[in-house]
């Protein structure tokens, strides 16, 4: 290979770190500017307490919480509000689920993102109220239990 050609390992990992943050996109309409938000990642290691251990025993946590999921919900998620109605397509890397959010939401239409294998820490945020269809596309991600996922509302 030319050496002019080689990437160095740290060129190599920006690369790959542009795949790992997950944009939900808003389109108002096709002629309107898009307005992007990011789910994190990840939550560092930093960020995870433990507390109430039983005596005599210390937590420790050694890695962050990849993000494992993401969908739409009726209301906050400790409302529970899961959505079940959504059109599931699978290709040969990636599975993506279309959501209708063109129904009435009380408590609004929300974002939630999951992270660690089992969803175990919810990250949310509203959503605006004029979003009517979401598409969510998932793939393999990097670290064990990470999902890539890209997200365009309209």
């Amino acid at each position: 290979m030319n050496p002019s050609k080689q990437k160095t390992k740290r060129e190599t990992k920006q690369v790959k770190a542009r795949w790992q943050p997950v944009w939900f996109v808003v389109l108002a309409g096709s002629s309107a500017a898009a307005s992007a938000l990011e789910c994190p990642p990840f939550i560092p290691a930093s960020s995870v307490q433990v507390s109430d251990v039983p005596k005599g025993w210390h937590a420790f946590i050694g890695s962050p919480l990849y993000l494992h999921e993401a969908a739409p919900m009726s209301g906050p998620p400790e409302q529970m509000g899961e959505l079940s109605d959504f059109k599931q397509t699978n290709a040969k890397d990636t599975w993506t689920n279309t959501y209708k959010l063109d129904g009435k939401f009380a408590e609004g239409k929300w974002l939630a993102c999951r992270y660690g294998e089992s969803g175990q820490v919810t990250l949310s945020k509203r959503l605006e109220d004029n979003i009517q269809h979401c598409v969510f596309t998932y793939r393999k991600g990097e670290h064990v239990g990470q999902t890539g996922i890209t997200i365009i509302c309209r």
